[in-house]
Order: structure tokens, then C-alpha cells, then sequence
């Protein structure tokens, strides 16, 4: 499963809770994640540790992320 997420101009805890429950729906595969603050990054790469995923971040213009997650 890939899906994308886009999570920008949401505020914390909001991204992290979409991750998680994307995440959960999924299961494994691939989820895209757009972020637009450095402590929704961090939230959500601590939810995807949580629950056994990877996460790979880029760093994108304006202070934008994408964060990959992959199980």
C-alpha cells in the first residue's frame, strides 16, 4: 500500500495522529507524509518508531518535510 498524506498546516498533535492511524489502517508498505514544522517531524517519526516503522525525512523549500515511512 502507498499512500500520501498531506499534513501541512495542521497543528500538533494532528499530523502525528493521521501518521499513526494511517499507519495502523496499512499495516506495512510505503506512507508519504508532507509536515510543515520541525515538531510535527519529530512527533511522527516517534509514532512511526512506536509502531516499527522507518522513517526517512527530506527537507524541502520553505521549511517544508517529507517524511517517508515504510514497513
Amino acid at each position: 500500500m502507498s499512500a500520501l498524506i498531506d499534513a501541512r498546516g495542521l497543528s500538533c498533535p494532528e499530523p502525528a495522529m493521521n501518521a499513526r492511524k494511517a499507519m495502523l489502517a496499512a499495516g506495512g508498505g510505503t506512507i508519504q507524509i508532507l509536515l510543515d514544522s520541525v515538531a510535527s517531524r519529530e512527533n511522527v517519526a516517534r509514532a512511526a518508531a512506536h509502531l516499527g516503522w522507518q522513517a526517512a525525512v527530506k527537507d524541502l523549500p520553505g521549511g517544508e518535510f517529507r517524511m517517508t515511512l515504510t514497513k
